[in-house]
């Protein structure tokens, strides 16, 4: 549903950004496929948000409330693949940084 609603959003003139992982659990593959079906014709940019996944793990210990596993099995699930438009590596940038890259990528035509 949420692919949906953004794309009734993106029907009304808005830009939209979905904050989320692409998955290949079983009970919703083929999940990248379903993305690219639903967009179909939409401007769809997919922005890869890297870190390697040491450092990952070392993160998920630091927040205090996910454990070391969850980075590993997240990794395992990710989509492979993927036709990413850009990728930010936020171990060697900043939030404020990557988020800079992102939009100046997406927005910037000049």
């Amino acid at each position: 549903m949420m692919y949906h609603t953004a794309k009734l959003f993106s029907d009304h003139g808005k830009n939209i950004l979905i904050d989320g992982m692409i998955l290949e659990a079983p009970e919703i593959k083929p999940h990248y496929e379903k993305v690219k079906d639903i967009f179909v014709g939409y401007p769809l940019y997919m922005v890869e948000v890297f870190c390697p996944l040491e450092i990952c793990r070392q993160r998920n210990i630091e927040r205090g409330d996910r454990n070391e596993s969850q980075s590993d099995w997240q990794h395992k699930m990710m989509a492979k693949d993927i036709a990413y438009n850009f990728t930010v590596n936020t171990h060697f940038n900043s939030p404020e940084e990557c988020t800079d890259l992102i939009l100046k990528k997406v927005f910037d035509k000049s």
